[in-house]
């Protein structure tokens, strides 16, 4: 890694799969579903091909999805990506009292809508964060749905564009 769109384009799909799988957390199908589409103008296009397997998957898949993804600020392992994205919005040092208001939300939030909380932490601070969980308690669960695979697309755009690179 990094590879450049050429490169991708004249992948194998076990090789495109296992570049690009991570984009969506746990979900190397989504990859698998896009490889026959090659070749991508774009890492733009490419996203774009991703994303429409997501609005296309049955709710139940979704959720999946959904569920796929880690805590925020918790301190189990998950994916690299997720550590690296995680730890630039500081949610690798928590103090004790941030790491248990964050379990907190994390478990009122599940239990509510009954998935994990998802926001693309690039640019957000765990103050940010910490906003964000409060405001979207107050939404209702179609809406949590919609806007954690919208956040989910953000994740893998962020991630696409960091793993893929001009020719």
């Amino acid at each position: 890694m990094p590879y450049t769109l050429d490169q991708l384009n004249a992948m194998a799909e076990a090789d495109f799969v296992a570049a690009i799988g991570p984009a969506f957390e746990e979900t190397p199908a989504i990859a698998a579903q896009v490889w026959p589409l090659r070749p991508f103008i774009s890492v733009a296009d490419l996203h774009q091909h991703m994303v429409a397997v997501v609005k296309t998957m049955p709710s139940a898949d979704q959720l999946a999805l959904i569920n796929a993804h880690p805590d925020l600020g918790t301190r189990v392992a998950m994916a690299a990506s997720s550590v690296s994205e995680q730890s630039e919005a500081g949610l690798n040092s928590l103090t004790s009292e941030e790491y248990h208001q964050f379990q907190a939300l994390n478990q009122q939030y599940k239990d509510k809508f009954g998935f994990p909380f998802i926001l693309a932490v690039a640019g957000h601070t765990k103050l940010s964060i910490l906003k964000n969980f409060v405001d979207r308690l107050c939404n209702s669960t179609d809406a949590e749905m919609s806007t954690a695979l919208s956040e989910i697309e953000k994740i893998a755009l962020s991630r696409l564009n960091s793993w893929v690179v001009s020719a």
